[in-house]
């Protein structure tokens, strides 16, 4: 069985994003070499997320104004979490929400989709380094 492992680093420019990384995913199990297996994509931090979805504009303003309303940002002070100086506890409850991580099959070296189907990246506490992991197992 072959292994590979591969890290896609994000700083986004937002507190919130969601990137698509279809495509670094994609290279990643083209790299490995692996023709049936699975691949595992997860986020390495508690305030970001992986999660497959449609890659759509206004799918994306829904998904952002639902966790806004299941988890808002503001007043800070709502939640105890941010009692010890943070700012963040909204984002940790989005990621729990949204999913830390997303496993996907790999038939014939590519990815197994069906349509519309598109791996992103949610970040829900930017602005700093965050790192996701890409692991590759197969034959």
């Amino acid at each position: 069985m072959k292994s590979h492992r591969v890290e896609l680093h994000f700083k986004t420019p937002t507190r919130r994003a969601y990137v698509n990384i279809t495509a670094q995913v994609r290279e990643a199990v083209r790299a490995s070499g692996v023709k049936e297996g699975l691949c595992l994509v997860n986020a390495m931090h508690i305030s970001a997320s992986v999660f497959i979805n449609d890659d759509e504009s206004g799918l994306h303003q829904d998904l952002e104004n639902w966790l806004e309303k299941l988890a808002p940002e503001k007043p800070h002070n709502q939640y105890r979490h941010n009692d010890t100086g943070e700012d963040n506890a909204d984002a940790h409850l989005k990621r729990t929400v949204m999913g830390r991580e997303v496993v996907v099959a790999i038939t014939n070296g590519q990815i197994d989709f069906g349509p519309w189907e598109q791996i992103f990246y949610g970040e829900f506490d930017g602005k700093r380094n965050k790192r996701v992991l890409v692991k590759i197992i197969g034959e």
